[in-house]
């Protein structure tokens, strides 16, 4: 069946493949993304020629231009029935040598502009008792990694609020699921999309070689593995296209797609899930 389908940041890497992937299954697709008529209006038009697909501009740092992309994307088509919140920026660096400032950066657009979209969809969604709600993740979602806590806090954060309106809009009908994806070569890994780093060169310097070597060696970890395992950004938008497929009611909170993970990430979210069920049991109470 046909679904009309908003995706955020699409104009590269998992969005992109996205719009592409579930455009070729005859899904109606809003393909969101900012500078469409600027630095991204190539992609755009690109995207646009695709059938069924409808470019829309949508800034997620901004409340008016979030409001205005569904605003727009619901007077055209009447309802959205899947959210895909794919856009978000990473951040590497010592914790120490971030600015306040550069953490809200973080938190502007990978938990605040997943908010933003919430509110935007969400009073369509209820009225309609159905929905589906997607959010990209990391692959360490449960725990944090030094020279990346800030961003870790930021997907943390995201984890909650989609954990918490899991249980809040159950008798809606809509579902909300994280996707964990682990390291792919995406332009958010390779370098050619600017993340928030940290910014206090002072502190950088005071860390020392020590550091820097530190942040070297499990970056050349998690590259050396990212190769060995042929990651495939093509996974992540099958495996949207494979949760857009499931029935209404099977869709797992957590849905990981981590080949390097082996097994281990659905290990953690499953006893995760186990031991969350049992400590509500013991204050009474089920979710």
């Amino acid at each position: 069946m046909n679904k009309i389908i908003l995706i955020t940041g699409t104009s590269t890497g998992f969005g992109k493949l996205m719009v592409q992937t579930l455009s070729k299954e005859g899904h109606t697709i809003i393909a969101a993304m900012r500078g469409t008529t600027g630095k991204n209006q190539t992609v755009a038009n690109e995207l646009a020629a695709l059938p069924n697909v409808d470019v829309v501009e949508l800034d997620l740092t901004s409340d008016e231009s979030v409001k205005n992309a569904f605003a727009q994307s619901l007077a055209r088509y009447g309802k959205i029935d899947v959210l895909v919140n794919n856009a978000g920026v990473a951040g590497f660096g010592l914790a120490e040598a971030y600015t306040i400032e550069q953490v809200r950066n973080l938190f502007e657009v990978n938990f605040y502009g997943v908010l933003r979209t919430y509110d935007a969809v969400l009073p369509s969604m209820r009225a309609n008792k159905s929905g589906l709600i997607i959010n990209l993740s990391t692959g360490a979602s449960g725990f944090t990694l030094p020279f990346m806590v800030p961003y870790m806090a930021s997907k943390f954060a995201m984890e909650s609020l989609v954990e918490g309106f899991s249980h809040e809009l159950k008798s809606y009908g809509i579902e909300n699921v994280s996707v964990q994806s682990g390291v792919y070569p995406t332009e958010m890994t390779n370098g050619t999309k600017a993340g928030f780093n940290a910014d206090k060169e002072d502190i950088i310097a005071a860390y020392g070689e020590e550091a820097v070597n530190a942040f070297n060696t499990m970056g050349s970890a998690m590259f050396g593995k990212m190769a060995e395992f042929n990651m495939n950004p093509q996974t992540i938008a099958n495996g949207i296209l494979d949760l857009i497929n499931l029935p209404e009611g099977e869709r797992p909170l957590r849905y990981p797609l981590d080949a390097i993970a082996q097994g281990t990430d659905h290990e953690f979210v499953k006893s995760r899930a186990g031991i969350k069920d049992k400590w509500a049991k013991n204050y009474g109470f089920s979710l």
